[in-house]
């Protein structure tokens, strides 16, 4: 009798706390905080397993950062190629998979937030591997998959809403991203920019308690809180936001250069003859000599940035090196390593400001702006030009600075920067990269509800059907006045070739030995069944029609939609994904 008794109350235990998740708001923010403690352990081990692969393949000193040496022999940095092979022989296992790996971005934007902890496990093998190895990518693409994955898996186990699988799947990433940095304000708005692609009411307490507790794991592990070096306080003057608004400009053009370097790179790579494995491997001795030039391109370069900001350097040298760190980061992410380009576009936005500040001085013969300022208003102008979120890059400043001051020309920076890039280009660089492969997505809004209400979902099956070669007569005889409204035509092979109105064939002016074809309408307009609502509606605006066949590929009718009736499904889903946002529980 136990042993039935037992799962049974379990079984109404789990019932009991799916429901009060699903129905009360606390409930639900104490599981975003488990989300941000788990996501925030979860960096912690990344970040360490990262450094002991570094420190076991390089030799590093304690406390020192890859990037920071001062120089590295070609014999130690074999090891790229070496990693390469690596990251290529995991790259060619995925393609079993056969379909991309799917990411934070595009799980909320299409999946409802469902994301594959396989897929998850292959990109932080992938990243760890790349970054190990000392590829010029950074760890926070491998971060945010893992705490985001968290909270999609925690929302799937406890068979949650979509729009709360979502919110979870952004809290992980809030968790994430503010145990790496210590910021929890720079998670919170990493998650509502760049994973969830709103601020919504519903996700805002879910979202900020996740990314304290993700800072919370990070401050009792003993890890201390990002601090930008040598932070300066300045004078801002009503100019200076103009200044450094043009400095915002110039990192807005660095920063689709870079995303269109990486891309032609790629694509490039991709229509060689080079295999998959062996692309990595490739990528890895094109990175020796850049290394071998200067080791700051090396990993995402967190030790090269805060070296350059507490040295003078020449000018020739910093625009070297940024033009070094651009070629780096492309060669290792268009030659097949994993890794993302949060904290390279960091490392390269102080290179950015720190040239234009100097530039400036030497074109007007005084200090204009401050060198510093200008690198860190650089750095977070760039990194919102290549990532996407203006506002996460200005708190990371803040919080790494504690200066209001400095963050408020940053701000001008940020925000002209990220305004030109989707002006100009149009697209981040997470969002670019799906556009090459054929997706449509722009950010992490959600649009996946819309590919799922397609005409295949909406069509009325079993319509009446009719050879399109009968004559009139025949015609009426079938289908009498009240019989219906219209009827499919088909021709001798079956396929799709219009729609006739019944009341039409009864006309004035019909004679019984006219061909039913002949008063066909939209015989080239069909829908297919994978239509999305959004297409259909377009569809029956451009046609003026009423009703629209759904056809095959083979050209088979399958069905009939109308437009009164798309149009009212397309409201009534619009209308409860805008209650979930607001924060209304709806019940699916």
């Amino acid at each position: 009798m136990s042993s039935t008794a037992s799962p049974s109350r379990l079984h109404l235990a789990f019932q009991g706390l799916r429901l009060r998740l699903r129905g009360s708001d606390l409930w639900f923010i104490a599981l975003a905080l488990v989300v941000g403690l788990i996501a925030g352990g979860l960096t912690l081990l990344q970040a360490g397993l990262a450094r002991t692969l570094q420190t076991a393949l390089y030799g590093l000193d304690e406390g020192m950062r890859l990037s920071s040496l001062p120089a590295l022999p070609w014999t130690a940095l074999l090891v790229l190629p070496l990693g390469g092979l690596v990251v290529g022989l995991v790259s060619l296992a995925a393609t079993r998979l056969k379909r991309p790996l799917l990411d934070a971005v595009e799980a909320n934007a299409l999946h409802g937030g469902r994301m594959s902890m396989r897929d998850n496990l292959i990109v932080l093998t992938q990243t760890l591997v790349s970054n190990g190895c000392g590829a010029s990518v950074g760890l926070e693409a491998s971060y945010t998959q893992m705490g985001a994955g968290s909270g999609s898996q925690l929302g799937r186990v406890m068979r949650l809403r979509r729009n709360d699988v979502r919110i979870l799947v952004g809290a992980g990433a809030a968790g994430a991203i503010a145990a790496a940095f210590g910021a929890p304000l720079a998670g919170a708005f990493y998650a509502f920019e760049i994973v969830i692609g709103a601020y919504t009411p519903a996700a805002l307490a879910p979202v900020a308690v996740a990314a304290l507790a993700g800072a919370f794991v990070a401050d009792q592990a003993g890890v201390e809180a990002y601090l930008l070096p040598a932070a300066s306080t300045i004078d801002v003057r009503a100019a200076d936001y103009a200044i450094y608004g043009l400095l915002g400009c110039c990192c807005a053009m660095v920063g689709i250069v870079v995303m269109r370097l990486i891309a032609s790179i790629e694509g490039t790579v991709k229509r060689s003859p080079l295999p998959l494995w062996g692309r990595p491997v490739v990528g890895g001795l094109l990175l020796i000599p850049l290394a071998l030039a200067s080791p700051q391109i090396l990993s995402s370069g967190h030790g090269a940035l805060h070296l350059d900001l507490t040295t003078q350097l020449p000018l020739i040298w910093i625009g070297g090196l940024l033009t070094l760190k651009c070629l780096a980061s492309g060669i290792s992410l268009g030659f097949g390593f994993r890794g993302g380009l949060f904290f390279a576009s960091l490392f390269m936005g102080t290179l950015v400001g720190t040239l234009f500040a100097g530039l400036l001085a030497m074109a007007t013969g005084v200090p204009v702006v401050d060198a510093t300022s200008a690198a860190l208003a650089g750095m977070a102008a760039l990194a919102a030009a290549v990532v996407g979120a203006p506002m996460t890059m200005a708190m990371l400043v803040l919080e790494g600075t504690h200066d209001f001051l400095l963050t408020s020309v940053v701000m001008s920076a940020v925000l002209v920067s990220s305004t030109l890039v989707r002006q100009w280009f149009g697209y981040s660089f997470s969002t670019w990269r799906m556009h090459l492969r054929g997706e449509t997505i722009k950010s992490a809004r959600d649009i996946g509800w819309v590919h799922n209400l397609n005409a295949g979902r909406m069509m009325r099956k079993g319509v009446a059907t009719a050879p399109a070669d009968l004559d009139a007569a025949a015609f009426r005889q079938r289908f009498p006045l009240g019989s219906g409204s219209r009827v499919i035509l088909i021709d001798s092979e079956g396929h799709y070739a219009g729609i006739v109105q019944i009341p039409r064939l009864f006309g004035d002016g019909v004679k019984p030995e006219d061909v039913v074809g002949t008063f066909a309408e939209n015989r080239d307009v069909a829908l297919a069944a994978s239509a999305d609502v959004v297409s259909v509606m377009q569809r029956f605006d451009q046609t003026q029609a009423d009703e629209l066949a759904v056809v095959a590929d083979d050209g088979q009718v399958l069905g009939v939609v109308s437009e009164a009736f798309v149009r009212k499904r397309y409201a009534e889903e619009l209308d409860k994904r805008q209650r979930e946002m607001m924060g209304e529980r709806v019940d699916e």
